[in-house]
């Protein structure tokens, strides 16, 4: 009988530094610890992004999950995409590398959607390389809910104990505010509630944090808080959810880190964004909730200016598999 979880690792974009910072996961002792973990993703790379790390694996290629042994020093390895290796330049945009990264990710869903995976803990892919390899998302949360059949996953981040949900992501300011109605903060507070449920929190107390300076200030600084955001806290309540706002988002975050709300509902993305990473930058992970499957990821780039040079930082990787597998048990309740 399994007794750690088994969470899969989709290898990300090979010229960037995913490659690397799975390597020097798969061989660190925190993160076997945590649970059992299977890579999905290119051998050659990998063996030569172990080389440059200077990190001792036992690559093993298995072509069913039932061939893999998990210990400290073996990288269990399901092999897909295809490169051509005599194109291939660490650290550039590539189209074969948005193909094979998109591979890898969709591997992974498909086993985790089987249930032979328990979560996945990604790793980063690059939006110019999916474009120039002519895969049509922009990201990992739009090819994880097409291929889970989700039509808006929600996004949470996670710091120590804060946690940050966003009522909005990829779009300008102007049209994030303009987005914003009091069904959907409402909307949101009930998802948020039961994605906070299905990780294992009873009855979890949220609060959203303000738009404007002091919260408007009744008025005297915008209207949107009182007329938008009050409106929908006022919604969720009646809906019988734990939930308080808006307040200023000055001091939202640094009390919800403190234990006074286990999650902040975050109007806009940077909002949030700046308040999580500026706790830990490398440890803020992102939970992609409201799937049939669980997400965690690191939250950074491919960061592909020093890629192939062995330097990258494999902590936040570390954390999404801590994180993965300390919330899989109940996620699958």
């Amino acid at each position: 009988m399994r007794v750690k979880p088994l969470i899969g690792i989709p290898m990300g974009d090979p010229a960037g530094i995913g490659p690397e910072i799975v390597v020097k996961t798969i061989a660190s002792k925190e993160a076997n610890e945590f649970g059992d973990m299977v890579v999905i993703g290119d051998r050659r790379i990998l063996a030569e992004a172990a080389a440059f790390s200077n990190v001792s694996l036992d690559i093993r290629v298995i072509d069913d999950l039932s061939q893999a042994e998990h210990r400290q020093g073996v990288l269990n390895l399901l092999q897909r995409g295809e490169l051509d290796y005599a194109s291939f330049k660490p650290g550039l945009i590539q189209g074969q590398c948005g193909q094979a990264a998109f591979e890898y990710i969709k591997a992974a869903t498909e086993l985790t959607l089987a249930g032979k995976i328990d979560a996945l803990a990604t790793t980063p892919i690059n939006k110019e390389s999916l474009k120039a390899g002519g895969i049509n998302y922009i990201g990992h949360t739009e090819i994880l809910a097409d291929l889970a059949n989700t039509p808006d996953p929600l996004t949470m981040f996670q710091v120590k104990e804060l946690r940050v949900f966003f009522l909005t992501r990829h779009m300008s300011l102007v049209q994030a505010i303009q987005s914003l109605t009091p069904e959907r903060i409402c909307d949101y507070a009930i998802r948020c509630t039961e994605a906070l449920n299905k990780l294992g929190l009873e009855n979890p107390r949220l609060s959203v944090a303000g738009i404007n300076p002091h919260c408007g200030e009744h008025g005297l600084f915008g209207r949107e808080d009182d007329d938008i955001l009050a409106p929908g806290v006022e919604m969720a309540r009646k809906a019988g959810i734990n939930i308080v706002g808006p307040k200023p988002a000055d001091s939202v975050f640094h009390f919800a880190l403190l234990g006074a709300y286990d999650a902040v509902l975050s109007p806009y993305h940077d909002q949030g964004h700046i308040a999580t990473k500026m706790v830990d930058f490398h440890r803020t992970i992102s939970i992609t909730n409201g799937m049939p499957i669980l997400r965690t990821s690191v939250d950074h780039g491919t960061a592909n200016d020093i890629a192939g040079q062995g330097i990258a930082n494999a902590v936040s990787l570390v954390e999404a598999v801590r994180l993965a597998a300390l919330y899989a048990p109940y996620f699958k309740k």
